[in-house]
């Protein structure tokens, strides 16, 4: 993968300094990084980022908080 061909989202910061930041690329997939660590991601697709979300919202990982 082309680093510069994703779009990266303003970093999601959490009290203290742990800021994360969400990406995707014209090819439908995903990625998510450290805030100033963009090198190093973890990707998947669109579809399984929407579904991460959307358990978050729902709380389905409040047990890890």
């Amino acid at each position: 993968m082309d680093d510069s061909a994703i779009t990266w989202e303003e970093p999601f910061c959490g009290e203290g300094a742990s800021c994360f930041r969400l990406g995707t690329d014209p090819d439908g997939n995903a990625y998510i990084a450290i805030a100033g660590a963009e090198d190093t991601y973890v990707t998947d697709t669109r579809e399984a980022l929407r579904t991460l979300i959307l358990d978050i919202k729902a709380g389905k990982v409040d047990h890890l908080l």
